[in-house]
């Protein structure tokens, strides 16, 4: 039985399949105007430039979509063909202030991807990582990816801290021993209550001679 694939949170396709048919869209209505008209008609041309828009587009939705798309789901957080995890980010950072003059730190950082830097029309976004490091990740709509990956991201935490918690060492044995012992005792109690009255004031008797 193949595993459920995790919750999409956030998905920007970086570009789309439809604006392909913009170019021979154009062509067409041009060539409807010029049948109207009753002028010449270039089909020729017309059909070239359709294809030939169709297809530099085609290019420019490929390379957008393999590049510049981000996805964010409970588990991991892609942009463009890099992925992390969501575990292994420790804060998303405030956003800049536009009143200071001072840049943040993670303005300079690395950007997430396989681009030098945030791609034209997305805004960053700093995150600090669990090893220390800055970078950036980005998107269109930031602010809705910030939104989405900080309630993400304190969650994580929150879910880690509760795993992390240590029991020191021997608690579990000495726990399990006392059920043990209590167990017994309440055994013997409803077996047979007169031993259980015997050792009550046995250990009373200890406990005066102690005093």
């Amino acid at each position: 039985m193949s595993e459920k694939a995790p919750a999409v949170l956030f998905s920007e396709p970086g570009a789309r399949y439809r604006t392909i048919a913009y170019g021979p869209v154009l062509c067409g209505i041009i060539l409807i105007l010029e049948i109207v008209r009753g002028g010449p008609l270039h089909w020729f041309g017309l059909v070239f430039c359709s294809l030939l828009l169709a297809g530099f587009v085609w290019l420019q939705v490929i390379a957008g979509r393999r590049h510049i798309s981000v996805e964010l789901t409970t588990e991991t957080l892609r942009e463009g063909t890099e992925s992390l995890a969501v575990s292994d980010i420790a804060a998303v950072l405030p956003e800049i202030d536009e009143d200071s003059w001072d840049d943040e730190d993670w303005e300079s950082a690395r950007a997430l991807g396989e681009l030098t830097g945030v791609p034209r029309r997305r805004k960053g976004i700093g995150l600090k990582l669990k090893s220390g490091q800055l970078v950036q990740a980005w998107a269109r709509d930031h602010r809705v990816l910030r939104a989405e990956l900080t309630a993400l991201v304190e969650e994580t935490s929150g879910t880690t801290a509760v795993q992390d918690q240590v029991v020191p060492p021997g608690a579990a044995d000495e726990s399990a021993a006392d059920a043990a012992v209590a167990k017994a005792t309440a055994d013997e109690t409803a077996a047979d209550p007169a031993v259980a009255l015997d050792k009550t004031a046995a250990g009373r008797d200890e406990e005066k001679e102690a005093g």
